[in-house]
């Protein structure tokens, strides 16, 4: 009976509670003491015994009205088959409303499909992940793309155990544009200085200023890859050493890449299929890819300036909806507006201070 105050409670239950609190008086208890033993007030005990057992808890009968936001039956049903639908498989909420919005249409807000999936039972988590680590000192802003690159080197699995192919990947930190990438058998400066002069001169125009930042490994550190970045008139940026965070938008690229359903983890036979399927992802990531980073538009349409008529058009989507059904909007619209600026490890002006008293210290 523990419990038992603010629920619906049967006749029986009553009952076997009013002989306990009446047994426990006789033998010397107080009747707050029993109520509360029993978990219900002395007013809900005296109520009982005043209505008598067989009277019925109008709180069984009352009809009550649903609230006007409230969806019906049939709207949940309809929410529940889009978000079942084959494309929409492997995409949770957040992803699947954007893409609606662009096709014009509007179902329900983020947080309402969030929760009708989960009284199904269908919001899983599809991969574990890890917190971020703080993020460390800042270095540069974007404002457009081809203004700052991030480019790194990681090791796909080959045909053997210990045996790895070199994915050489340059992205544009302001639209998620992967703009080159090339694989090879072994980490070399003359494959490196091949990529990013092919990168600098299909999207970077020469004469425009561009940054590459990178880690500090001895490919990008070499004389001579260095000595090509200045012919191409493209600056220099490093990561601090030992802190891989400071590369964060190539590390999280490289991520996502590994995680890929379609990612091979027990290695690629030779480096051909590496170089296809590396091909086939990057092409996926540029075109179809969702980033949530820049307002689940595709890394394509932000570096080619699409994504102002998508964000517009979400908008328009939102508002009508809003005007159909003013009453399930508590709050504004979903904020769509477009992200001008990207920092790499943004940090605030007072830890920027500390960190460089802390440069000049160890200097």
């Amino acid at each position: 009976m523990g419990g038992a105050r603010g629920r619906l409670t049967s006749s029986s239950k009553r009952r076997q509670a009013i002989e306990l609190i009446v047994e426990a008086q006789n033998n010397g208890a107080r009747l707050v003491s029993a109520c509360k033993v029993m978990g219900i007030s002395v007013r809900t005990y005296q109520r009982w015994v005043r209505q008598g057992l067989k009277t019925l808890d109008k709180r069984l009968v009352v009809k009550r009205t649903n609230p006007a936001n409230k969806l019906s039956d049939e709207e949940r049903r309809q929410i529940l088959a889009k978000c079942n639908e084959e494309r929409f498989a492997n995409l949770n909420p957040a992803q699947i409303v954007p893409i609606l919005a662009d096709e014009g249409i509007y179902i329900a807000s983020e947080s309402t499909i969030y929760r009708i999936l989960k009284d199904e039972k269908q919001n899983t988590r599809r991969t574990s992940s890890k917190k971020p680590n703080p993020r460390p000192i800042s270095t540069h802003t974007a404002t457009k793309p081809n203004q700052l690159w991030s480019w790194d080197i990681t090791w796909l699995p080959g045909p053997v155990k210990g045996n790895y192919f070199k994915l050489y990947l340059i992205m544009d930190v302001f639209s998620r544009f992967i703009v080159g990438w090339e694989v090879h058998e072994e980490e070399l400066t003359k494959h490196a200085k091949k990529l990013i002069k092919k990168a600098r001169f299909k999207h970077g125009s020469i004469g425009e200023p561009l940054i590459l930042h990178s880690d500090n490994g001895s490919i990008m550190k070499a004389q001579t890859f260095q000595a090509l970045l200045a012919k191409l008139e493209i600056t220099k940026s490093y990561s601090r050493p030992r802190v891989s965070n400071d590369n964060a938008f190539s590390e999280s690229l490289f991520r996502t890449l590994k995680y890929t359903n379609t990612f091979p983890v027990e290695g690629f036979a030779n480096i051909e299929l590496a170089r296809k399927w590396v091909m086939d992802f990057v092409e996926l990531y540029n075109k179809e890819f969702l980033h949530s980073g820049i307002k689940f538009v595709t890394p394509y349409q932000r570096h080619y300036s699409l994504d102002f008529e998508i964000l517009a058009n979400r908008v328009a989507v939102y508002q009508a909806a809003k005007a159909r059904n003013p009453e399930r909007w508590s709050k504004g619209i979903r904020n769509w507006d477009r992200i001008n600026e990207v920092t790499l490890n943004p940090i605030s002006e007072h830890k920027l201070e500390r960190e460089k008293e802390k440069m000049r210290q160890l200097s």
